[in-house]
């Protein structure tokens, strides 16, 4: 099920709201418990006893972690993450790694029938991973088997995160006072998010979908940078719709999740890029693989390209997206040694649009063949050669552009606080009936980080 669908939003969402409400408190983790399962029963089916199955296994790994001493207390550790990552291996990165076996053409062929990805699989693996190590670290004790049931199941970070800690809301899973400003807060945070993803990302995906379908020999120089464009915008606002929308349902429910954007597209380096995109993951990779390797003490620029080699793999099992990562993490490593000491801020925020730019076409083209046929093109700078824009270009799409751009920068939120609360009020009512009513007339898209 998806956030944006007309099921969630008019019969599951007011569903769970009003028995969640209409029960005592200590029976509303069990309200959101069960219908964070049926609620992943919905989109996957039998595939629920995988997250049944993390669900009890991490329990009592838990459970064991904390209790042990000594070496034991280590081993139950890796035995752990490692029953995790297997997990997360077998299902999302098996069927790649036969592939690339077989295109060797070394071996004899291995015959295989391709694993279906459950969705979510790696946000609620690497909270898994979290929980455990946190627990070894002694940050937290173990948890009560329905709290941390609670804490990896709850449908609102699921399936797309962010990726939580169960230190940042254990106080909120034993006990929650729900105020009626934060449930309003939360309303009008989920109908923002809402509205990114159908009335900015949607639209936006109809043309960059179309641009990054065609054959190379369609491609010109225009039409690859719009498709760029477009797609850089609307991989911003479906993820960070998202977010917005589980935020915003947390809040609803009682519980505060970490932001996970804060307007990266107004960086200055890549470098700064990371610490605002996607941010519970870099903060997850700092703090559980960065640091350990050495962090920045020791072989400082082999662990920037062990982490963003396995950021680029954690978003899916292709060399595109491995390629993606490295790319981050070279470009990193270069202005950590000084690339941009030198240059003034309007040049280094122009390198960064073009550097982001051209990961956001490696990361959305189908193979690497393709990315370098349209990174190509659109670096030929040949406008004459540049028919076809006109053909995607209309009202609705720049439009959707200057807004996109808008609501990127932080200009928006600074002039929010100069406009009234009933206007304020009735803007979000309004973004609701018309987001409702994209929601209802579009063709479905699902949010692009569920396949990750």
């Amino acid at each position: 099920m998806n956030f944006s669908s007309i099921g969630f939003l008019f019969l599951f969402l007011p569903v769970v709201i009003l028995i969640y409400f209409a029960v005592k408190p200590k029976y509303r983790n069990i309200v959101l418990i069960s219908f964070s399962f049926f609620f992943y029963f919905l989109g996957e089916k039998a595939f629920t006893l995988l997250l049944v199955f993390s669900c009890i296994f991490n329990y009592f790994m838990g459970k064991k972690i904390g209790r042990a001493d000594g070496a034991g207390r280590k081993y139950l550790l890796i035995f752990g993450v490692s029953l995790n990552i297997l997990l997360l291996f077998v299902f999302k990165y098996l069927n790649f790694f036969i592939n690339e076996i077989n295109s060797l053409n070394i071996f004899p062929l291995i015959e295989y029938t391709k694993i279906h990805l459950p969705v979510g699989i790696s946000f609620f693996t690497f909270q898994a991973l979290s929980y455990l190590v946190d627990i070894y670290r002694k940050d937290i004790k173990s948890a009560k088997f329905a709290d941390f049931t609670l804490y990896l199941s709850m449908f609102p970070q699921l399936v797309a995160g962010p990726i939580v800690r169960y230190k940042q809301i254990q106080d909120e899973i034993s006990g929650r006072v729900i105020k009626s400003e934060n449930f309003i807060e939360g309303i009008k945070r989920f109908i923002s998010g809402l509205s990114k993803k159908v009335i900015i990302a949607d639209t936006l995906s109809y043309t960059a979908d179309k641009i990054f379908a065609l054959n190379v020999s369609e491609l010109s120089t225009g039409v690859c940078i719009l498709g760029a464009v477009c797609y850089t915008f609307q991989i911003f606002f479906d993820f960070s719709g998202y977010s917005d929308m589980a935020i915003g349902l947390g809040k609803m429910f009682g519980f505060t999740f970490p932001e996970n954007f804060n307007y990266p597209y107004i960086s200055k380096s890549i470098r700064e890029f990371w610490r605002r995109w996607h941010i519970t993951l870099s903060e997850f990779f700092r703090d559980y693989l960065y640091i350990p390797l050495g962090g920045n003490k020791n072989h400082v620029y082999l662990n920037i390209m062990i982490v963003f080699a396995l950021t680029g793999l954690w978003h899916g099992a292709s060399r595109n997206f491995i390629i993606w990562g490295l790319y981050n993490g070279i470009l990193i490593v270069f202005e950590r040694l000084g690339l941009l000491n030198k240059l003034p801020k309007a040049l280094c925020h122009i390198y960064f649009i073009i550097a982001v730019a051209t990961g956001w076409v490696i990361f959305r083209c189908e193979n690497m063949s393709f990315a370098t046929a349209f990174l190509k093109t659109m670096y030929s700078f040949n406008f004459g050669q540049s028919g076809g824009v006109i053909y995607y270009l209309n009202s609705e799409l720049i439009f959707t552009i200057i807004i996109a751009f808008l609501f990127s920068v932080p200009i928006i939120s600074k002039v929010k606080k100069y406009i009234p609360d009933f206007i304020q009020n009735t803007a979000y009512a309004l973004l609701l009936i018309i987001s409702a009513s994209y929601a209802a007339v579009n063709t479905y898209q699902p949010f692009i980080y569920f396949r990750f």
